[in-house]
């Protein structure tokens, strides 16, 4: 019995490749050594050591069971009243860090 593979890469631009499949299209995001490729069957996330054939793929979809589990709000407990004061101060903190960032980008922009 023969069998018949059709596929077709197309590079749409640097980093992201439109996949021309018989099952269906897909597109691929990423580098060389890890991409991430959403089609109709899910999302598939590879990432590999270029050269070497040595790679780890992990799929998230329709067909790997993660639509079955609890859903987040059932499988999480609620935070406690000092679990949500922790969580405010270190969100918080980031943005504080964030803006600081910033700043310190712009003014070396600016030569100040």
């Amino acid at each position: 019995m023969a069998y018949v593979r059709l596929f077709r890469r197309v590079r749409v631009a640097p980093g992201i490749m439109l996949n021309l499949a018989k099952r269906g299209p897909s597109l691929s995001f990423g580098v060389r050594g890890g991409h991430v490729t959403v089609g109709k069957s899910g999302v598939r996330k590879t990432v590999g050591l270029p050269g070497t054939g040595v790679f780890v793929t992990s799929e998230h979809g329709w067909h790997s069971g993660v639509h079955t589990g609890q859903t987040f709000h059932d499988a999480a407990p609620p935070l406690s009243g000092w679990e949500s004061a922790v969580h405010a101060i270190c969100a918080a903190f980031l943005v504080l860090v964030i803006i600081a960032v910033g700043l310190a980008f712009v003014f070396a922009l600016l030569g100040v």
